[in-house]
């Protein structure tokens, strides 16, 4: 078994998100690899072109085959490389399952809002609060980190590619990590996937092992 493990953030967020988990994997004898996505890419890019843009990057730095693991939109860009290039992932792991159970109004509004860089930052965190922290939790950690111009590029790509093309694909060992008081990736969402999955308390929108 492989000892890199690569990790993918979530919608227009940065791969410092992972800090802490990087931290506890090499501390645990693992090679993290948290990949940054790119400020922009090709026009007409979609998932397959993404997917292909990570493995290209990992071959680079010499690493094969790997433990992948995504939050939220990373766990759909994890899940088209594990689509596309089966032979490089020894594990997939999917933090924040979400894409099949629609998104409250609400919750969406306040989705939204987070990447709307000039609103008062009280009114702001209260938009992070609503779509990403569990009650009674911070927000304030994700203040900041928010790139509009990613997350626009990361949706287009998605929208430019059909859901059956990702959906379903697996590896040797899956695990579903799904948060119980998530509002973008509601609990049920993993009804709809074969996989094992672990229900935690709270929300996963904030990557583990943060406190959300």
């Amino acid at each position: 078994m492989p000892d890199d493990v690569v990790l993918l953030p979530s919608l227009g967020r940065p791969a410092s998100d992972f800090t802490d988990l990087v931290h506890r994997l090499e501390n645990n004898s693992y090679t993290a690899h948290p990949i940054e996505p790119p400020r922009s890419v090709a026009a007409g890019a979609n998932l397959h072109d993404v997917a292909a843009g990570v493995v290209t990057q990992l071959s680079e730095r010499g690493v094969r085959s790997f433990h992948l693991v995504g939050h939220a939109f990373g766990n759909r860009l994890a899940r088209m490389i594990a689509a596309d290039f089966p032979d490089h992932i020894a594990s997939l792991t999917l933090l924040a399952a979400g894409g099949y159970v629609p998104i409250p109004a609400t919750v969406l509004e306040s989705l939204v809002a987070c990447f709307d860089t000039s609103l008062p930052i009280d009114e702001h965190v209260h938009h992070v609060g609503r779509a990403f922290f569990a009650p009674g939790h911070d927000p304030s950690s994700w203040a900041s980190g928010w790139m509009p111009e990613v997350a626009s590029w990361q949706t287009a790509a998605l929208e430019a590619t059909e859901m059956e093309d990702w959906w379903d694909a697996t590896a040797p060992h899956v695990l579903v990590i799904q948060g119980l008081a998530d509002a973008v990736a509601p609990p049920r969402t993993a009804g709809a996937m074969s996989m094992t999955t672990l229900m935690w308390p709270g929300s996963l929108r904030s990557p583990m092992p943060g406190t959300p």
